[in-house]
């Protein structure tokens, strides 16, 4: 399979570094093809000019590369801290320029975009992890766990890409060296789950 990974976190040390790594490493162990973006890295530009957004519109050769990459992908793995309720800015860029009309979703001939989408991606699975230092409780009883809506929801399910998990790992600024490694064997135990050995 082709596993696509979106990391968006600007510290190299962070620990979402250390689950993109993890999810590479182990993706790879079984077997699939991974290509790994980390958007800070690459300095990727999040801002969509406004002619970049009509379906038909010219778009460049590294907003083109990544919707090549989306496309081919049987599998995305996104990883990103949770930032007020919501993905970092580069990474809403991302979404915003790659999960485009025509590469992502369309709607049917005669919709201007205020019916039912049709999902396009042929990825079978979405799988989501982020970071947070916010409780679970007032996470899910306070906030409403937006992420979960906008991953699940709004994006994966938007898109065609029904089976979704997502995990959030809490709390990290108080979290040991013990406590990360067991996140990290949950984050290999899911890549497991959904993306196992191939048979040869």
């Amino acid at each position: 399979m082709n596993i696509l990974i979106i990391l968006g976190h600007p510290d190299t040390n962070s620990f979402n570094h250390a689950i993109a790594e993890i999810c590479s490493e182990q993706l790879k162990q079984n077997g699939h093809q991974v290509v790994f973006h980390d958007l800070y890295k690459e300095n990727f530009d999040p801002i969509i000019e406004t002619a970049e957004i009509p379906k038909h519109s010219e778009i460049d050769d590294v907003i083109q590369q990544h919707c090549n990459d989306l496309v081919k992908s049987d599998g995305i793995v996104i990883i990103h801290p949770n930032w007020w309720g919501q993905p970092p800015a580069i990474m809403k860029g991302w979404i915003d320029r790659v999960i485009r009309p025509g590469v992502a979703y369309e709607f049917a001939e005669g919709d201007n975009g205020e019916g039912t989408p049709i999902g396009l991606l042929k990825a079978q699975v979405g799988l989501v992890f982020n970071t947070s230092n916010t409780s679970e409780y007032r996470e899910n009883n306070i906030f409403k766990d937006p992420l979960e809506t906008i991953w699940k929801n709004c994006i994966f399910d938007f898109c065609g890409v029904k089976k979704f998990e997502r995990k959030m790992f809490r709390i990290i600024v108080t979290s040991d060296i013990k406590q990360r490694q067991a996140w990290l064997n949950e984050a290999k135990e899911l890549i497991d789950k959904y993306f196992p050995k191939t048979k040869l």
